[in-house]
């Protein structure tokens, strides 16, 4: 006898059920499908399997085992002691409910591992959501780089970047539901 998965609509997001696995330029497809869901302009699977492709690529898909459905995904790479996020997304029905956070601690511990001191990533400067993520993570503002997100539906957004040094413990920060 074989379970089938069960209906997304069903069910409620519930961080016991999912699991982050490695992902490699196999997982290209279905990254790039995540990403086209949630970015616009997406980057193509070709790109993304490059990127995956890379000696230095570290990144993980998330995906709820009751569902059997990617519902996450972060890319990040390794330069010398630094690592930067290059894109990380969570599928809407997952948002807000500490999947982000929980991607971002797994590969702070990959990178640490391979000796990385900090942890960079761009933000969208009108993206309150990540901020409030990242920054309640630890990580603070190094730069600004204007108008660096081109929208289709808009005028270009500033980036902020941000840092986060690797190795001390991330903050801990229960949101108002009482979740991570």
């Amino acid at each position: 006898m074989t379970s089938e998965p069960l209906p997304v609509q069903d069910l409620a997001p519930d961080q016991k059920y999912v699991s982050l696995l490695w992902a490699g330029p196999d997982r290209a497809a279905e990254v790039a499908s995540l990403h086209a869901q949630l970015f616009n302009p997406a980057w193509s699977e070709d790109s993304i399997r490059t990127s995956l492709d890379h000696p230095a690529s570290t990144a993980f898909i998330a995906f709820d085992g009751r569902t059997r459905q990617a519902v996450g995904f972060v890319m990040g790479q390794l330069a010398a002691d630094e690592a930067e996020i290059l894109s990380i997304g969570v599928t809407p029905l997952w948002q807000r409910h500490g999947l982000g956070r929980r991607m971002i601690e797994g590969l702070a511990r990959a990178i640490e591992r391979a000796e990385a001191k900090r942890l960079f990533l761009d933000v969208a400067a009108d993206n309150d959501a990540a901020m409030g993520l990242y920054l309640g993570l630890g990580f603070t503002a190094t730069g600004l780089r204007r108008g660096y997100y081109q929208r289709a539906d808009g005028p270009p957004v500033d980036a902020l970047t941000l840092a986060l040094n690797v190795g001390q413990p991330l903050k801990v920060q229960p949101s108002k539901t009482g979740r991570l």
